[in-house]
């Protein structure tokens, strides 16, 4: 089975030029023949005419009856005076077909147009020999209805078979020139369009086994030359999507492992409080206050973890709450909140031998919910305090910079990768990051920036020279003197 199309076009084109070419040259071949035979005809049917009314008119001049003798007697004169008016060979016969007298006498005696005659009938037969074509013509005397003898002639029609044969000599050629540049074209056309496939073809078998960097370059306007491009815009699309897919894919991948990593911490976070808690507190039944100081020292490490626990639930339950205010923005000095958080995480920092410095301008309104900014300042504090190295100095600022409030938290750290740090807004993400505390589950980025979110402002963080800073900016609500906005 022939799958090639190329293969196909040739074969096809071959078949229907060469049964057109045969069926051309046989019409042609045919036409010329029934035009020569039309030829032959009217020349012998004149030849017919004029050799009667010249055989009628010797019967009238000599005043002779209508019969064979004299047919006979004037045999010879008639054939002499016919062949220089006619140009033919001439032989007159008895009406039996008996030779009289004849011009030429290679003239065969035997044949078809003879006997014919012999029968009352006229005919002719052409003879071919090499390059040569003559005709013998018999056809019945009859003078005034009687049938005298034969007369027969024998004339040479070379020249018209001989153009004939030049002429379909000449539409063969031309023929076969024309078909040939007909082939030739189909050809070309047939190899214009089959490459371009081809091309396509293995184009596309490229694509199909992954390969989406192939293209094709057509320089042609026409419908392939469309195509083309068409390909090539769709193979765009393919990486595109692709790219799309392959993003989304990584960003599920990674979705997943976060979410692994904050089940495999929330089950150990929660795990561990609960297994001290309830270690402590069976001993403490046990024994009762028997041990001061075993049963103070239980119940304080009871009272911690509970707090602890405590802080993940509301951190847990903040980052799946909607995203939705519940009270009224209002007006808010945002510089008075951030003041006090900072004394007050000033003493969580003492226990880690940390401290915090500030420097706080007044009169930083903002327009918004103050548990919530408290919540943001507390968690923004927090996260200073844990990530940041040992013994080190947490330094804040509170200021307006034009129509904007900034608050700046920077304290020396570990080298954060720059392209991890869009990824720690993320919940339940610590990047690679140590923690230096138990209880973080990753939540506290991610909920400083929700809250940052509801105010319309915004939240980055960068790390440079083993420093993290983290800036958040507020829009400034311009007051009057009486408390009321601009």
């Amino acid at each position: 089975m022939i799958r090639n199309i190329s293969v196909k076009f040739i074969i096809g084109f071959f078949l229907i030029f060469s049964l057109s070419f045969l069926v051309l040259n046989q019409t042609v071949k045919e036409s010329i023949q029934t035009s020569n035979k039309k030829i032959v005809t009217s020349e012998l049917i004149g030849l017919k005419n004029n050799s009667n009314i010249y055989v009628r008119q010797a019967f009238l001049i000599n005043h002779f009856s209508n019969n064979r003798l004299y047919f006979g007697q004037m045999a010879e004169e008639m054939a002499n005076d016919l062949n220089h008016a006619t140009g033919s060979s001439v032989g007159v016969y008895t009406v039996d077909g008996a030779l009289l007298y004849s011009s030429d006498k290679s003239i065969p005696h035997l044949n078809g147009d003879l006997k014919e005659a012999i029968e009352g009938k006229t005919a002719y037969s052409i003879t071919y020999d090499r390059n040569k074509a003559s005709v013998l013509f018999s056809y019945p005397v009859f003078i005034d209805g009687t049938k005298v003898g034969i007369l027969r002639f024998s004339r040479d029609f070379s020249l018209l078979y001989e153009q004939s044969g030049r002429i379909k000599e000449i539409i063969f050629y031309i023929a076969m020139a024309i078909f040939a540049a007909a082939f030739l074209f189909s050809y070309i056309l047939s190899r214009h369009i089959t490459i371009p496939l081809v091309r396509l073809t293995r184009a596309s078998n490229e694509v199909k086994s992954g390969n989406l960097e192939v293209r094709i370059q057509f320089r042609r306007k026409d419908e392939i030359g469309r195509l083309a491009d068409n390909f090539n815009e769709m193979i765009d699309q393919i990486g595109r999507q692709m790219t799309i897919i392959r993003k989304d894919r990584d960003h599920l991948q990674a979705l997943h492992e976060q979410e692994k990593r904050f089940f495999d911490n929330i089950t150990h976070e929660l795990k561990t409080p609960l297994t001290s808690i309830l270690g402590y507190a069976e001993i403490i039944r046990k024994k009762g206050e028997a041990d001061r100081y075993f049963f103070e020292k239980g119940m304080n490490h009871i009272i911690e973890e509970s707090r602890r626990l405590h802080d993940m639930v509301l951190k847990l339950l903040e980052a799946s709450r909607p995203n939705i205010q519940i009270m009224e923005p209002e007006r808010v000095d945002a510089g008075s909140i951030f003041k006090d958080v900072c004394e007050s995480m000033g003493i969580r920092a003492q226990r880690y031998k940390k401290s915090i410095r500030y420097e706080i301008q007044n009169e930083l309104i903002v327009y918004g919910q103050g548990n919530r900014l408290r919540q943001l300042f507390i968690n923004l504090l927090d996260n200073s305090i844990k990530y940041s190295t040992d013994q080190a100095e947490i330094f804040v600022t509170a200021k307006r910079a034009d129509t904007k409030i900034q608050f700046v938290f920077s304290n020396p750290s570990d080298p954060i990768e720059t392209d991890q740090i869009a990824y720690l807004f993320q919940p339940f993400n610590l990047g690679n990051r140590q923690v230096s505390e138990e209880g973080s589950v990753g939540l506290g980025l991610s909920i400083s920036k929700s809250i940052v979110d509801e105010h319309g402002g915004n939240i980055r963080m960068t790390n440079e020279n083993n420093q993290t800073i983290v800036t958040v900016e507020l829009e400034y609500m311009n007051v009057r003197k009486d408390g009321k906005p601009i």
